[in-house]
């Protein structure tokens, strides 16, 4: 059993699920509130990954974050080193790469929440910091869950991204997708089974947890 794939898989999983839920939201509330010209680019920006192959993701992030790069140049000349290969790139790439998987559930609970709440707020004299933390978050919980299981579990599962930004390095950015891939083509069919199986119960069981937990909510609500 791949241990050591297994951890880093739920370490990038955890940071990337961290940071697209503190970028997410936020973009998330804009799109669903604002009316600016630019919200359908945004919008088709942001949706792009569901379209877009991961190989071709993964190359275009590589050019960026590798030291002939704008990023990775940047990074280099401030002393960090290159992205590339390395987990801090695996993080960049999977937040990118899992940002729709977050925006869309906040966005449509935002959007379903309509703006009634807020008008009741503000007649109670709440500015729009007050409205967005203390009406819009809590109204939104479901579709926040949604968001958070998501983007976890499709963190979990990449390949094509991380193939292309980390190049499975053991110890460093080798995930269990990857390790997988490896055992396939090395002909250990019988590790790699166990590893896919684990990936196998592990989504579904993200997937009852899910519906479970969003029915008690609805109930709740």
């Amino acid at each position: 059993m791949e241990l050591e794939a297994i951890f880093i898989t739920l370490k990038l999983a955890f940071i990337s699920t961290m940071i697209l839920l503190l970028l997410g939201t936020p973009l998330a509330w804009w799109l669903a509130m604002t009316r600016s010209r630019v919200r359908s680019l945004a919008a088709s920006i942001v949706a792009l990954p569901l379209v877009l192959p991961p190989i071709v993701l993964g190359f275009y992030l590589l050019l960026c974050l590798g030291p002939q790069g704008p990023i990775g140049g940047l990074t280099d000349a401030l002393g960090l080193g290159s992205l590339a290969f390395s987990f801090s790139g695996l993080v960049l790439g999977s937040v990118i790469y899992s940002l729709p998987f977050v925006v869309g559930p906040i966005q449509s609970a935002f959007e379903a929440m309509g703006n009634r709440p807020l008008w009741a707020a503000a007649t109670l004299g709440a500015p729009p910091l007050s409205q967005f933390f203390r009406v819009a978050i809590p109204m939104a919980k479901p579709g926040i869950l949604t968001a958070s299981v998501l983007g976890f579990a499709h963190t979990v599962g990449e390949f094509g991204v991380v193939l292309m930004i980390g190049g499975n390095i053991p110890g460093k950015t080798r995930v269990v997708s990857l390790a997988i891939y490896e055992q396939v083509e090395s002909g250990d069919y019988g590790e790699a089974h166990v590893m896919a199986a684990g990936l196998l119960l592990f989504s579904i069981l993200v997937l009852w947890m899910l519906n479970h937990v969003r029915a008690k909510m609805r109930v709740i609500l």
